[in-house]
């Protein structure tokens, strides 16, 4: 909880995570995207936009530069020097961070994801409808026990790829 020293009242941040993941869980390969789904993307964008972005290291390092309009927090115990990029060392840090706003998004990598899952309040997953057998980072299975789905899109054809994917909420339960 973040509080506003001016008003008095206090802001409760929704921690929400957002991901494309494969059928099979899949997420990345060799520190890359498996895809490229130019609407994924832009839904990404629109979503996190003007909201502070919670990243590891190698998620940064895989991005190149500070995503521009949000507020970068990345975890590490490295040194960053990049305009527009916060570094924290812990999760606790990272969420301190973000200061007095009503949302942030955990945006990678696979170890973060997996340590916050069942922490973060809501989450925003592209299911990619493919099985990407050579990938090396995973998102953790939805707990149907602690997670209900709140929203999911038609299903999408990329017209590039031919991959099929659905914008899908969750709300913890």
């Amino acid at each position: 909880m973040a509080g506003n020293q001016s008003t008095g009242f206090c802001i409760v941040m929704e921690k929400c995570i957002i991901v494309a993941v494969a059928d099979n869980g899949a997420i990345g390969i060799n520190g890359t995207m498996p895809w490229h789904i130019s609407e994924e993307l832009k839904y990404f964008k629109k979503t996190t936009m003007g909201c502070p972005v919670i990243m590891g290291r190698t998620t940064f390092e895989s991005l190149g530069k500070a995503l521009p309009g949000r507020k970068n927090i990345v975890l590490t115990s490295r040194d960053i020097d990049c305009e527009g990029v916060v570094k924290v060392s812990s999760f606790e840090e990272a969420f301190a961070a973000c200061e007095d706003v009503e949302k942030c998004f955990v945006i990678g990598g696979a170890s973060v994801y997996a340590k916050l899952v069942d922490q973060v309040d809501r989450l925003y997953i592209t299911e990619v409808h493919t099985t990407i057998v050579d990938a090396d980072a995973y998102f953790p299975k939805i707990n149907c026990d602690i997670w209900r789905e709140i929203s999911r899109s038609e299903r999408f054809r990329d017209e590039k790829s031919g991959l099929e994917y659905e914008f899908v909420v969750y709300d913890k339960k």
